[in-house]
């Protein structure tokens, strides 16, 4: 995904928090990449350290677009179609780009393979890696 880095700042532990705004939208997450690549667009690979809860921080989407957004709470709400493995894992597509997941037990069910859902996670537990293509 193509994000444009916007500097926001550190935590505790030294961590740079920037805001990045994309086609799918906008969200406050860690910035794993160098500090000079603050204030510049990149393309990103998420990760999350927060496992799929079907019925908690997981649920059928209202809306069939990709979407990013910040909720109250330190949230952010991924929304896109979501892809299970077979290995205990899940992949969220949001406009383009994957997101992997473990999945918590119980799983969901396999009928919501490839459906629009909607996940909210801490953002603390969202981070965001700078590559080339």
């Amino acid at each position: 995904m193509l994000v444009h880095v916007e500097a926001v700042g550190q935590v505790a532990d030294g961590r740079a928090t920037v805001r990045v705004r994309s086609e799918a939208g906008a969200a406050a997450a860690f910035w794993c990449g160098e500090p000079t690549g603050v204030g510049r667009e990149h393309h990103v690979e998420w990760t999350v350290e927060e496992d799929v809860a079907w019925d908690g921080n997981t649920r059928p989407a209202t809306s069939f677009s990709p979407g990013m957004d910040e909720e109250g709470g330190g949230r952010i709400v991924f929304r896109g179609r979501l892809g299970l493995t077979g290995d205990g894992g899940a992949m969220l597509e949001v406009a383009g780009t994957h997101i992997l997941f473990d999945l918590a037990d119980p799983p969901p069910s396999a009928a919501v393979d490839g459906t629009w859902v909607e996940i909210s996670v801490e953002r603390n537990s969202v981070s965001l890696w700078p590559y080339l293509l």
